[in-house]
Parts: C-alpha cells; sequence; structure tokens
C-alpha cells in the first residue's frame, strides 16, 4: 500500500458560517489509496460534515471557517473546485434520486463523460463496462422511476466510477434497501474496491450490515472529535460504539450477555471467522438456559380484516395476488419482503389511494370501500417511505400542523399538540426551520410527526427509521411502542431486521405480491429457505446459535430480544 494518504486531515478544524460552534476540532486522520474505511457515529456527531469536505461541497456549496490542513491528492482541498475534486473523489448520496441527471439509466451513467466531451463510440464502449461491473446492463434503457432502490444505487455508483476516482464516498448506502439488496451492495463494494484498488469511505449508522465484508478501519466520531481510529476488531473489543450511540452487531453483544470477554484476536468484527473455545460456547448456551422463555402475547380482537386482495396496476403488473389476513386491535406488527413485493401497494390499497379489483378490507366490521380516502385516513394514519412525496409546506411547524388544520381545530389546540410531537421525534430544536435546510433523516421524522400528531387508531409506517441513527431511532421506536400500549395498532413496513425483531413479535412476509409467511419475527429470520425467498437477511443470532450447539435457534433469538430490550430499557 503507498504511504502517501490520498486524503490527509492534519489538525483540521471546521466552524459552518451561521453556526455559533464548530462542527469539528482537532481532526488527524489519513485515508491511503486501496483503503475501506468504515466512519460511523451518531446524528450530528460531524460525519456529513467531514464527507463534505472530502467531496468538496465544504467550502463551494457549505461556507465557513477552516482551521489546520486538509489535502486530497496531495493538493490544498480548499483551493480547488467541485469539478477538479469529482475526478480525484466520487460520491454515492443516501438518496439516490437526488443523484439522477439522465431520462435513462444510460444517459445518467455517461453524463460526466459527455461533460469531458468523450468520443460517442468510446462514450459507449465505457458505459457498457461500468454497466457489466454494476450489474445493471439489463436497465439502461430504463427511466430512473422504472429501476428498484438497490438498482439505482448501482447506477449512482457507476456514474461516479466512470471518472475512474481514487477515493468512492459512500453517504448511507444502506437506508432505502432490502436487507438481501443491502448485502449485495456491501459485496458490490467490496468487489469495486479490490477491483479498481480505490479508497473506499463508508458512513453508515448499520455497523453490522456493513462487516458482512471485512473492512480495514473504522472511525467513530462523537462531538465533532474522532474518538476511534482502528480495528473494527479492536473496536469491538470495547464498549464504545454502544456508548456512542451506535448499536454493535447482535452477536457481539449476546457475547457479551453470556458473559464472553471479547478481544481483538478473536476477530469479533467479522462472524464467519469469529474464533470461539469450548469453554465460550458453553458460557452461551448456560446463559441460554438460564434465561426465561419470552411471554405468551395475549389474543386480541381483530380490527383490520383482508379478504383474497386483488391488485392490477394499469401497466399490467400484478402487484397483489390473493392477499388474506387479520390485523388484531393494539397489535404491533411487521410487513417484510424484497423491493416490488408488494408491502407499499398493499398500505395504498388499505388507505385508499388505490383500488383493489377484488377482495374485501373491513376495519372494525366497516367495509373501507364506503369511506373516502379523507374518511380513511380519520381511522388509519400512513408515512409513506419517501418523505419528499408527503411535504407540502416550507416550515417545519406548518407541515406537522396542516392535518389538523385542515380538520378545523384552533391554532389554541394546535400549538401544544404539534410542539410535543415534535419533542417526541426530536424536532422541536428546529420547528421554525425551513424544511429545505434538513437532511434525508430529519425529513422522514417530520413526515412521522405530522401523522402522530393526528392521534389515528391505527397507523402504517412506510421505512419509519431509514436514515435515522440509533438515538432517533429509539426515540422514534419507543413513542411508537407507547403509543401502541395505549391501544393504537401500529403497522411496520420495513426492511430493518432488527426493528422487525425487537419490536413486533409477529411478522407478516409478502414475495411476488403474496403473502408467503405468517409467522413471529424470530422464526422468520431463524428459516433460510423463507429468508432466501423473501429476499430477507438472517439473523447473526441464528448464526451464533448453530455456533455454540443452541436449538431451536429462534427460541435463542427470543430470548436474547427480551433480555436486550430489558437491559437497555432498566439498564440492567
Amino acid at each position: 500500500m503507498d504511504n502517501t494518504p490520498i486524503i490527509a486531515f492534519r489538525d483540521f478544524g471546521f466552524q459552518y458560517t451561521a453556526q455559533a460552534e464548530p462542527t469539528l476540532y482537532h481532526i488527524d486522520l489519513a485515508v491511503h489509496k486501496g483503503e475501506k474505511i468504515l466512519i460511523a457515529g451518531p446524528s450530528g456527531c460531524g460525519k456529513s460534515t467531514l464527507a463534505h469536505c472530502i467531496n468538496g461541497l465544504i467550502p463551494n456549496s457549505y461556507p465557513g471557517k477552516a482551521t489546520g490542513s486538509l489535502t486530497i491528492g496531495g493538493k490544498d482541498a480548499f483551493s480547488q473546485g467541485l469539478f477538479a475534486l469529482s475526478k480525484t473523489v466520487g460520491t454515492v448520496l443516501q438518496d439516490s434520486d437526488g443523484q439522477f441527471i439522465g431520462l435513462t439509466v444510460a444517459e445518467d451513467i455517461a453524463f460526466a463523460l459527455e461533460n469531458d466531451c468523450v468520443p460517442t463510440q468510446e462514450m459507449h464502449e465505457t458505459v457498457q463496462k461500468i454497466a457489466r461491473l454494476v450489474n445493471v446492463e439489463q436497465v439502461l434503457g430504463h427511466a430512473p422511476h422504472e429501476i428498484s432502490g438497490g438498482q439505482k444505487q448501482r447506477v449512482a455508483l457507476g456514474g461516479v466510477m466512470v471518472g475512474d476516482v481514487d477515493v468512492l464516498l459512500f453517504d448511507e448506502p444502506l437506508a432505502n434497501l432490502d436487507p438481501a439488496t443491502g448485502k449485495q451492495a456491501i459485496c458490490l463494494i467490496d468487489d469495486i474496491q479490490k477491483h479498481t484498488g480505490c479508497a473506499v469511505i463508508i458512513i453508515e449508522h448499520r455497523v453490522e450490515d456493513v462487516l458482512y465484508r471485512p473492512v480495514d478501519r473504522t472511525v467513530l466520531m462523537e462531538d465533532g472529535h474522532i474518538r476511534f481510529d482502528g480495528s473494527p476488531d479492536a473496536l469491538l473489543s470495547t464498549d464504545l460504539l454502544p456508548q456512542g450511540g451506535i448499536r454493535e452487531p447482535l452477536y457481539v453483544t449476546a457475547l457479551k450477555y453470556a458473559g464472553v470477554t471479547l478481544t481483538a484476536d478473536m476477530r469479533p468484527s467479522y462472524l464467519p471467522e469469529l474464533v470461539l473455545s469450548d469453554s465460550q460456547k458453553a458460557q452461551v448456551r448456560h446463559w441460554f438456559a438460564s434465561q426465561p422463555p419470552a411471554p405468551a402475547q395475549p389474543e386480541k380482537p381483530v380490527q383490520l380484516q383482508v379478504k383474497n386482495l386483488d391488485f392490477t396496476y394499469s401497466g399490467g403488473h400484478h402487484a397483489l395476488k390473493g392477499i388474506s389476513l387479520e390485523v388484531h386491535k393494539g397489535e404491533m406488527l411487521s410487513i417484510v419482503g424484497t423491493n416490488g413485493a408488494g408491502k407499499s401497494t398493499f398500505s395504498k390499497v388499505i388507505c385508499g389511494f388505490e383500488n383493489a379489483q377484488s377482495g374485501t378490507i373491513t376495519l372494525n366490521g366497516l367495509d373501507l370501500s364506503t369511506l373516502s380516502i379523507k374518511e380513511r385516513a380519520d381511522h388509519i394514519g400512513y408515512v409513506m417511505q419517501n418523505p419528499n412525496q408527503m411535504i407540502s409546506k416550507n416550515q417545519i411547524f406548518d407541515e406537522v400542523a396542516l392535518g389538523l388544520r385542515n380538520r378545523g381545530v384552533s391554532e389554541e389546540e394546535i400549538r401544544p399538540q404539534v410542539e410535543e410531537t415534535l419533542k417526541i421525534c426530536g424536532l422541536y430544536p428546529f420547528r421554525n426551520w425551513p424544511i429545505s435546510a434538513l437532511s434525508y433523516g430529519q425529513k422522514k421524522r417530520v413526515t412521522i410527526a405530522s401523522i402522530l400528531v393526528l392521534e389515528p387508531e391505527m397507523i402504517l409506517l412506510d421505512e419509519p427509521t431509514a436514515g435515522q441513527d440509533l438515538a432517533h431511532y429509539t426515540q422514534i421506536m419507543d413513542f411508537l411502542r407507547e403509543l401502541n400500549k395505549s391501544g393504537t395498532t401500529v403497522v411496520l413496513i420495513t426492511h430493518d431486521m432488527h426493528l422487525m425483531l425487537e419490536y413486533t413479535p409477529r411478522a407478516l412476509v409478502f414475495c411476488d405480491g403474496q403473502l408467503i409467511a405468517d409467522r413471529s419475527a424470530a422464526a422468520v429470520l431463524c428459516d433460510p429457505e423463507l429468508i432466501e425467498q423473501a429476499a430477507l437477511k438472517e439473523t447473526s443470532l441464528f448464526t451464533l446459535a448453530n455456533r455454540c450447539g443452541i436449538a431451536p435457534a429462534e427460541d435463542f433469538v427470543e430470548r436474547f430480544i427480551h433480555e436486550d430490550r430489558e437491559v437497555r430499557t432498566h439498564g440492567c
């Protein structure tokens, strides 16, 4: 590996023009070509600001005062413009929709080549080569809205790779992907890094998912400082991740609950190579045997009943095929499955945004087909996956207050209701901010708040925690749990397998427009055949249970989740 860093921060600090205090302090960080680095930390820790310094958005789009030095490609970063830096650093954004420029996939990949006046034949050859590398050959003629979230991310990656960059920077690459596609994305990033030899920097909350493939270094940030910079094995041998508000891999937490002392030479960062002695496996088995079984869930009356639901889009896509299910009053459950499985379509039909060709939907015995969209919304709240599709006001307070104002609620009643909801969703300090100033994750919280403030009896949330760090994830989910305890039914459409395990005893699994499983969350993630069929991701707890000779594995998973909830709720 070349000893000359491609990126070098030396005693670097940065303060935005509009901020009273710096966001970054005394950053010393070197990145070498060929390295793969994971940067983690809670929201507000400075990792996005660090990324903006690397790709040139600071100072070119976000002005401020810098101290110390930052060199990229051996040159002062702040003396280079965005165009010059883009030749060295390629950025793949969290919100891949915001990165599309062309009318088709091929045009988007070719955009940088066209700007460089590359001859047509050479441009076509390069686009084909990159498309093969990122596996989007079959969709080159498709428009952006015609391809999946995983395909969009591959296209965005292809668009930055045409420039033969030295650094690939990924901002929350897993936020909008289903589990199987997330695994593929991590494998793709790993393959690209090995193929090109470029440096790869991944900014991601989901540490365990990134470690599906080995990384060279982890950088943990907190309050604008680098708290840790070293091997992931060394990091996971400490308690720095949970102390810093980041969830550590579930199998690591389980081992710690069992009293196993982790050391770096055990390779705890990469589960296939984790070294466990016979005595350590016995510790895990002893812990499992000492835990009481998870308490049985009481039977509740049926609230939503769906029978033989069929829906086909005007283009001929048969999205729902004979769906029959029941949701019980006061239940909290997950709907899971790959992108395009029919999960979001099901929610849209339930809420009246789409009309089914056949089948029935009843809520507390009332035929929903007799109700308008507005009337359904009084009973069922729906939070869409993409926040940009829900937001219509310029300011946060006005967006959250909109539904109450449309209902004719007085301003005297609106203010305390909105402010309380904003506090719960971690948005109160920003209540008077323009929505345009928010991150994608913050916009998600605004849309959740705009529905929660209306207090529906059932709420459907499409990917409620995408882009959220552990603190905000926990804050939102704990609020939803309390809402659920008060009688509100909560249905979560999610790609987050831990969310499903931790918060929802029951999971509905969709695949190709059909309901293929209605089981406990633990049972779903301990069934390899079901996981493969539905494009899910087995929990690492399943792997650990098998390594330690514990059967059935789902019992181990359920007891861990129960214990973990108790520890995080009560601290013991």
